[in-house]
């Protein structure tokens, strides 16, 4: 568990125990991106994180009165043409009002160490184009890249 001295900021995975406030932060997620996000939405994500069988895994930024202010999803994904496996950061979020004070510098550390530890050739994400101070972080951990995304929906079940 990495921390920051200035902020006393610790990130660690979720805990079972962490469903409350980590309902709240990722409602305040939901918000940013205009994505409404129910309650039985939020359950189906929890049960991901805490089932060490799924995929998706979940790290969370506590501070020195155990008050989660950030976190972060991420699962492995198959890179067929490098034959690789690599790590797909899903979420990242601080709360607004800690922004700034070193949570989302250790969820990006914290991931660079996962992927290293798991010999993952990567670790990516998409962001908003608009996600500015997002952005501003991110180009400080990582590489914008070239690629375009594109979502198809899926053919109409008959």
């Amino acid at each position: 568990m990495a921390s920051t001295p200035e902020q006393d900021l610790r990130v660690r995975p979720v805990r079972d125990e962490d469903f409350d406030q980590w309902r709240a932060l990722y409602g305040k997620y939901a918000a940013f991106y205009g994505v409404a996000q129910s309650d039985d939405m939020a359950r189906q994500v929890w049960s991901w994180l805490c089932d060490p069988s799924h995929d998706v895994s979940g790290l969370v930024v506590e501070d020195d009165s155990h008050t989660l202010v950030g976190l972060a999803h991420f699962r492995s994904f198959a890179r067929p043409l490098s034959a690789t496996i690599g790590c797909f950061l899903d979420d990242l979020f601080v709360d607004p009002a800690v922004r700034g004070a070193g949570a989302a510098d250790l969820m990006l550390t914290e991931l660079s160490r996962i992927a290293s530890a798991n010999s993952w050739s990567v670790v990516r994400w998409i962001t908003a184009d608009d996600n500015y101070r997002g952005r501003g972080k991110y180009d400080q951990y990582a590489s914008r890249t070239t690629w375009v995304t594109y979502d198809m929906e899926p053919a109409s079940r008959a």
